[in-house]
């Protein structure tokens, strides 16, 4: 391997780089959007039932909120639910649009290499076909024939080989990010309608 990157030269190191960066990306979004992390099993039933049993309180809230994406989206409903319907649908909308910002974190980028490792592939090519015409100028120089293609071929072998697993995993990790989002907002509709049902709101007036 390390013969091939001698023999390559300069144009291997950006795509080398890229290379790195997408690994570090792929293994970062995978940790992070593990299910169980962003969706936790059972969150918005244990939210309902301790809002049944009048429990909810800031310091509820506060944990709820530091627990998952989820619960930060359902802890902006909690924080807001005395206040009217539309004002809360709102509230929560605006976490949501927090929560996936964070959940796209660096999606952009692991896209971007996918899509510029070919062109530095193709960079490397260049370099390769400007040392094969410059063998030939002056008469023939096999030696330097031989690594204008090595360096050509090789250049855009590695940027395919950098940019089909990150623009896999990116389309991987966009329609994951998705389906959370969709669940989400699902969720999120739930406990609205929960908060806002005629016994609850029965129950926070007699409360009050």
């Amino acid at each position: 391997m390390f013969a091939i990157v001698q023999a390559i030269g300069w144009p291997i190191w950006p795509l080398i780089a890229a290379s790195i960066v997408a690994l570090a990306l792929i293994i970062e979004r995978a940790v992070a959007l593990r299910r169980p992390r962003v969706l936790p099993d059972n969150l918005l039933t244990d939210v309902l039932n301790l809002h049944t049993r009048r429990q909810i309180h800031a310091e509820v809230i506060e944990k709820l909120q530091a627990d998952s994406p989820l619960g930060f989206l359902l802890a902006s409903g909690l924080r807001s639910m005395d206040e009217r319907r539309d004002v809360t649908i709102r509230t929560m909308e605006v976490a949501g649009g927090h929560v996936a910002h964070e959940l796209s974190r660096y999606l952009t980028l692991l896209g971007a290499i996918g899509s510029i490792a070919p062109l530095l592939g193709l960079l490397g090519t260049v370099v390769g076909m400007i040392d094969i015409f410059a063998s030939q100028q002056g008469g023939a120089n096999p030696q330097q024939l031989a690594q204008g293609i090595s360096v050509a071929l090789y250049s855009t072998a590695f940027g395919i080989v950098v940019a089909v697993p990150s623009v896999l995993a990116y389309r991987i990790f966009r329609a994951r990010v998705d389906d959370f989002l969709v669940e989400m907002e699902q969720q999120g509709a739930r406990l609205v309608a929960a908060l806002y049902s005629t016994e609850a709101r029965a129950a926070r007036g007699a409360a009050a």
